[in-house]
């Protein structure tokens, strides 16, 4: 590796790094603010904010990683021409445009460990965030889970808990599904099965019902069975995406194909991770063409306005395209890729055009 490979390669990497722990402290005092608030009239350790922001920053920081690297890299150009190291490159012969290009490697690079390692432990970290969260949540009555073995669903209604498994979801409609109904202490009331359950609103319609209880066993062509949940609460209250490894997420999209449900947030998640060194990347060669492509000292601060303008502007196309894709108005595929087809051409364009004074 030249020398001047390995000089930008360190500066780069540690102006990242400053920007991360930067966003991180930033992060983690504002989630111990939001916890201290949550467990304010809960009778807990005290140390349980601080224990819990630390297993929940991880992922908001996953979320912020472009933005890190379109800060980290205007820090890192500052220092360069602070220091007149930039036109020491250029009387050695290096070019703006091999500059961008070993800096777009390492972020690649730096995206690769990202989507690997620590979206890995940052999803594990917020899976247990989770767990500990809803045990002092009141959602905590109520649950609705994917697994390989079908829908579950805990409803607590009044002094009964009810218990349903359910084989598939088509749409508004559970198919092949078993209630087990059980009082305050956990005996078995009544359990019913039916082939068809109408969820589309909070007063279910069970169609064809058989009803076992009192070890009497009746058919009754409908009945109307209360639950807190209906078809978008059970959508809301499945697995925190964010939680998941990508191999869970593999896992789960098979479990979701199974029953015959949309596989479209999952996927989002999946395309989302995939794609992540490439988004990096793109948010690297903006913020360095930005940063080359005007000299004077007194600009400085008006190209970090730009990067910064840029990079909310960014957020919002891509997440209106998350969106779009979301609700199906546009092919999931064609969400993703667009945002950053865009930009990469946006990046091409201003590449040729760059100033190499």
């Amino acid at each position: 590796m030249k020398t001047y490979t390995k000089f930008l390669v360190g500066g780069f990497i540690k102006s990242f790094l400053n920007v991360f722990f930067v966003m991180m402290s930033l992060v983690f005092i504002l989630n111990i603010l939001k916890e201290i608030e949550f467990f304010s009239n809960k009778d807990v350790n005290s140390l349980y904010p601080i224990y819990l922001s630390i297993m929940s920053s991880p992922s908001i920081i996953f979320e912020m990683f472009p933005f890190i690297f379109l800060i980290g890299t205007q820090f890192f150009f500052i220092k360069l021409f602070n220091n007149d190291e930039i036109n020491i490159f250029k009387y050695s012969g290096l070019k703006n445009i091999q500059i961008i290009k070993i800096l777009s490697l390492v972020s690649f690079f730096i995206g690769i460990l990202t989507i690997t390692l620590f979206y890995s432990f940052s999803s594990n970290l917020q899976h247990y965030y989770l767990q500990i969260k809803n045990q002092f949540s009141e959602d905590k009555l109520y649950l609705a889970v994917i697994n390989k073995n079908g829908l579950w669903i805990k409803d607590v209604v009044g002094n009964k808990t009810n218990i349903i498994n359910s084989s598939k979801v088509n749409n508004n409609f559970l198919t092949n599904t078993f209630i087990s109904t059980f009082d305050k202490d956990f005996n078995l009331v009544e359990s019913i099965t039916s082939d068809k359950i109408d969820i589309s609103k909070n007063e279910w319609l069970i169609y064809d019902a058989t009803i076992f209880k009192n070890n009497i066993s009746q058919k009754i062509d409908l009945v109307k069975f209360r639950s807190n949940f209906d078809q978008k609460r059970i959508e809301s209250l499945f697995s925190n995406l964010s939680s998941l490894s990508l191999l869970k997420l593999i896992d789960l999209k098979k479990n979701y194909e199974s029953l015959n449900y949309s596989t479209v947030d999952v996927d989002m998640q999946i395309y989302k991770i995939v794609t992540y060194p490439l988004f990096l990347v793109i948010m690297t060669i903006l913020s360095s063409i930005i940063m080359l492509n005007t000299k004077k000292s007194n600009s400085k601060v008006i190209k970090i306005i730009i990067g910064l303008f840029f990079s909310v502007v960014i957020y919002y196309i891509n997440n209106l395209f998350n969106v779009m894709g979301s609700t199906e108005r546009i092919p999931l595929i064609v969400s993703v890729w667009t945002p950053i087809i865009f930009l990469t051409l946006v990046n091409l364009i201003m590449l040729i055009n760059i100033n190499e004074k």
